[in-house]
C-alpha cells in the first residue's frame, strides 16, 4: 500500500476532473494526511487490513483531538470520497468507509446583520483610494451575494449590459450571471478611476497598492478594519453573503431564485436561509401579536 501516492493522485482526480476549488483539495489532502498518520502508528501496511471498526477508531481519535462535529464530518467525507476513488481504479473491492458515520453537528444558522447594520456598514465615507477600492467591495459583496473567493477572482471584462450584470466563476468553475445594484455600481465605477492611478497589468478588477490581485485575507482584514471604524463588531465577508441571502428572502420569498443567484448546486443548501426567516417571523409576531407577549 503506498497511501503518499495514492492520496497525491486523487488530490490531482479532484482538483483537475472533478473542478474543486484549490481551498477543498488542500482540505482533503490535509484530512487524508491525517487519515495516513493513523495508520501508520497502527502498523497497517495494506488496504485489506483496514476494517470499518478501524474506520470508527479514527473518527473517535479525531473526537479526542476536540475536533468540533462539522470538522469530523469534513474528514469522514474527505476519507469516504478517496476510498470510492480506490474502488473505481480497482486498488480495493469494498470501501470500509461506507457504513461509517459521524457524530451529527448542531444546527448552527449562519449570522447575518440587520438591515440597519448594513446601512451603518455602507454609510462609509472614503477618504483614500483604497478605502475606496474597500467600499465596492463590499456593496458588491452585498449588492450580488458573493463569494469573498468569487469578488478578488474578478476581471474588468466580467461585466456585462453597461455593468448591471456580471459573469461570476463559482465553485466547480461553474459561472452564473448575477445582477448589481446601482449603489454597487456607482461604487465599483468610483473605484475605476482611482484604479487607473495604480500602475499595473493585471486584469483583476480589485488591486492591492502594489498593482497585483487583492486576497482573500486582505478582504477579511479590511472588512473588519470597516467595520469597527463605522462602530460595529467585527464583521467576515460571509456574513454579507448571508444577509444578502435573508434580506432577500425576506422581500420576495423567492427560494429558487436566490439558489441560481448564490450559486448553489442544491436547493436544499440554500433552504437554511428559511429557518432565519422563520426566525425572523416568529420573533415579530412575539412582538406584535398581544397574545404573544411574555
Amino acid at each position: 500500500m503506498s497511501i503518499d501516492n495514492d492520496i497525491k493522485e486523487y488530490i490531482i482526480y479532484i482538483s483537475q476532473v472533478k473542478n474543486l476549488s484549490d481551498n477543498t483539495s488542500k482540505s482533503y489532502q490535509r484530512d487524508l494526511n491525517k487519515l495516513n498518520s493513523f495508520l501508520e502508528n497502527l502498523k497497517i501496511d495494506d488496504y485489506s487490513d483496514v476494517s470499518m471498526d478501524i474506520c470508527s477508531a479514527w473518527i473517535g481519535d479525531l473526537f479526542s483531538q476536540n475536533n468540533n462535529p462539522r470538522s469530523i464530518q469534513r474528514h469522514l467525507s474527505s476519507a469516504k470520497g478517496f476510498f470510492r476513488f480506490l474502488k473505481k481504479n480497482n486498488l480495493i473491492t469494498s470501501s470500509p468507509f461506507e457504513l461509517v458515520t459521524a457524530p451529527k453537528s448542531a444546527s448552527n444558522l449562519p449570522e447575518v446583520l440587520t438591515p440597519e447594520d448594513v446601512e451603518q456598514l455602507l454609510n462609509f465615507k472614503p477618504n483614500s483610494l483604497i478605502e475606496i477600492r474597500d467600499l465596492a467591495i463590499v456593496e458588491l459583496l452585498y449588492s450580488s451575494g458573493l463569494r469573498v473567493s468569487e469578488a478578488v477572482n474578478i476581471n474588468i471584462g466580467d461585466f456585462e449590459e453597461d455593468m448591471t450584470f456580471l459573469r461570476v466563476l463559482g465553485k466547480g468553475s461553474k459561472t452564473r450571471l448575477v445582477p448589481i445594484g446601482r449603489f454597487a455600481i456607482s461604487a465599483i465605477n468610483n473605484w475605476l478611476i482611482e484604479r487607473d492611478k495604480i500602475v499595473s497589468r493585471s486584469d483583476a478588477l480589485f488591486l492591492n497598492s502594489k498593482g497585483t490581485r487583492l486576497t482573500v485575507r486582505s478582504v477579511q482584514l479590511r472588512l473588519k478594519k470597516m467595520a469597527l471604524k463605522q462602530g460595529l463588531p467585527p464583521i467576515h465577508p460571509h456574513m454579507l453573503r448571508h444577509s444578502f441571502a435573508t434580506h432577500m428572502l425576506e422581500s420576495s420569498g423567492d427560494l429558487r431564485t436566490i439558489q441560481e443567484l448564490l450559486g448553489h448546486s442544491s436547493l436544499s443548501t440554500t433552504q437554511i436561509y428559511t429557518k432565519l426567516d422563520y426566525q425572523h417571523l416568529a420573533k415579530i409576531y412575539d412582538q406584535a401579536h398581544p397574545r404573544a407577549k411574555k
